[in-house]
């Protein structure tokens, strides 16, 4: 039984939800969620101390907080909900084009999430933690039981889902300013945070072994935090998908408009929130609000990105930041992966050791190098391919079977 888009009203014509072509306009958008994403994680493998709560204490300049606190206003929590819009939409393109090929979706989307999960398990395991595919896998799960959800249904469960997360963060808020209790013992932190960097500079035992006593605290942040955004994004990118909004952006150019305004306004507002909350505010109730503050307004924020990468791209520079951008985000898992590769071998004892070595400025220089690499790399790539290495080994995976891979697409 072949499962098919629930019949919709407000759903994208026929025509077009056949259309074969890529949306270049998707391409472009996961290719700057992916530049996002890289300047977000190298903080992490850059430094043990990154998300305790505790400044590296290698680092301390003026400098050095700047650039920490733009990336974690601007940066952290709100590309991974962009990337999460995605794939949500994507979703939608998946079951169109399981439709026109007349092939049973089920069996393809389960061997799909089967792949990316195992791909996350390797991921997590031997270069970084703070793997996002298992979740996606997870999740995945949940929307195509849900695939069938009216567009605005979809819209209000999204929003109510945030809501209820930052409603569940103030109650923690309130209840831990009740009791007068909170905070970190700083000097215990940055003991951990030592022995952590020394295990990430030995090894590749060692590496492994450190990334598997962060496990635990991971799982805890993906239950607790991004999972819940992530699916409320899915289901966003779900209703997208199926009103077909980006598939003629310049036909929603007020929208986009306001969706700018708004977003940025309060996005970076809410930000700022984030940011002076995670310098010595850790485990306190202001650092509860701060996340409450911020699950509602990452959101916007990531928001207001896309809008504006859709305005550029439907503007006079618009054919050249997509030649840019788009073949990054045509090999968007290759790249993800690849970028924690290279990462790994910068920073742990897999390569040249320098955790807690590189300050935050040398490591966001370093991961926008990489990221320049990654768009010439994806180029050529596509030029002489028709996937990325990854994504042909998850598409053999999915359709159980080998795609051809020579030949550009």
């Amino acid at each position: 039984m072949t499962i098919r888009p629930a019949a919709e009203p407000t759903s994208v014509p026929p025509a077009k939800a056949a259309a074969p072509q890529r949306l270049s306009d998707i391409d472009a958008l996961r290719g700057f969620a992916l530049c996002g994403i890289l300047l977000v994680n190298v903080t992490f493998m850059a430094s043990a101390y990154q998300g305790t709560g505790v400044d590296d204490p290698a680092f301390g300049s003026a400098l050095d907080t700047a650039v920490r606190f733009t990336t974690e206003v601007f940066c952290e929590t709100k590309f991974y909900l962009l990337f999460s819009f995605l794939f949500g939409y994507s979703f939608t393109l998946q079951l169109a084009s399981a439709d026109r090929d007349g092939a049973t979706f089920l069996p393809r989307f389960l061997r799909r999430c089967a792949g990316l999960f195992a791909l996350g398990l390797c991921h997590a395991l031997l270069l970084f933690p703070g793997d996002i595919l298992t979740t996606y896998a997870v999740l995945g799960l949940i929307l195509l039981a849900v695939h069938r959800i009216r567009p605005r249904t979809a819209l209000r469960a999204a929003i109510a889902l945030f809501a209820l997360t930052a409603f569940c963060y103030l109650l923690l808020a309130w209840a831990l300013a009740a009791t007068r209790g909170g905070g970190i013992d700083t000097a215990a932190v940055t003991e951990q945070g030592r022995q952590a960097t020394q295990a990430l500079q030995g090894n590749a035992a060692s590496v492994i072994r450190a990334n598997l006593r962060q496990m635990p605290d991971v799982v805890v942040m993906l239950v607790l935090f991004q999972a819940p955004a992530a699916f409320a994004a899915f289901l966003l990118g779900l209703a997208a998908g199926k009103c077909g909004m980006l598939t003629d952006p310049t036909r929603h150019t007020s929208l986009l408009r306001r969706l700018q305004q708004t977003g940025f306004t309060i996005g970076v507002a809410g930000g700022l929130v984030w940011a002076h909350a995670s310098h010595g505010y850790s485990g306190t109730a202001y650092q509860l609000l701060a996340l409450a503050v911020d699950v509602v307004t990452a959101p916007l924020l990531a928001v207001a990105y896309a809008a504006t990468v859709l305005r550029t791209l439907a503007g006079p520079h618009g054919r050249q930041m997509t030649a840019l951008l788009a073949p990054a985000g045509r090999m968007t898992l290759t790249n993800y992966l690849a970028q924690s590769l290279v990462l790994a071998l910068v920073f742990t004892g897999y390569g040249a050791a320098l955790v807690g070595r590189l300050s935050p400025a040398f490591a966001t220089l370093t991961a926008l190098a990489l990221f320049a690499l990654q768009l010439a790399f994806s180029r050529w790539w596509l030029a002489h391919h028709s996937y990325g290495p990854a994504e042909w080994a998850l598409r053999t995976v999915t359709l159980a079977r080998r795609p051809r891979l020579k030949g550009a697409s």
